[in-house]
């Protein structure tokens, strides 16, 4: 298996993250719409609240915060493939957290203004779900921590 290093032919630093968010994202490697209704009946309500809705769950208590066991993670929504365990780091937030997408066109960057903050949103570039947001207070050499919800996700059954 590869991991997400050996995929990704560049490495994704900050200032390209706030060039995404500022200047338009990568293409992405296909696009899924579907209605409300349509993500209803297929996401758990706590799902639908944090990839439809914005939502975040409470630290520390998602499936993958704690998780460290070798794999691959999509979307809860699509199944695209967006990380690899290899860029997963122990962050301290009670957030999964990585260093790097497995592809550089799978996730896409918005200025996040809620909350009286400014942050840079991460969302599925394939169907547009919320999946966190991205810092840069992540271990080198990228310097990322992307702070995902675990209900964005689901490992990738070998």
């Amino acid at each position: 298996m590869l991991s997400g290093r050996d995929k990704l032919d560049v490495m994704i630093k900050w200032l390209d993250v706030l060039n995404y968010a500022r200047n338009g994202n990568p293409e992405p490697p296909l696009r899924v719409e579907k209605t409300n209704n349509e993500w209803k009946e297929l996401l758990t309500e706590e799902e639908f609240r944090i990839t439809r809705s914005k939502g975040t769950e409470r630290a520390f208590t998602g499936e993958f915060c704690s998780a460290f066991e070798p794999g691959l993670y999509e979307c809860t929504c699509c199944n695209t493939l967006l990380f690899d365990s290899n860029q997963k780091f122990e962050s301290g937030t009670g957030w999964p957290s990585f260093t790097q997408p497995l592809e550089e066109n799978v996730i896409k960057y918005h200025k996040d203004h809620s909350f009286g903050m400014v942050r840079v949103e991460v969302i599925c570039n394939v169907c547009d779900a919320h999946l966190g947001h991205v810092f840069q207070d992540g271990p080198e050499p990228s310097g990322l921590r992307y702070c995902i919800n675990s209900a964005s996700l689901k490992k990738r059954e070998e």
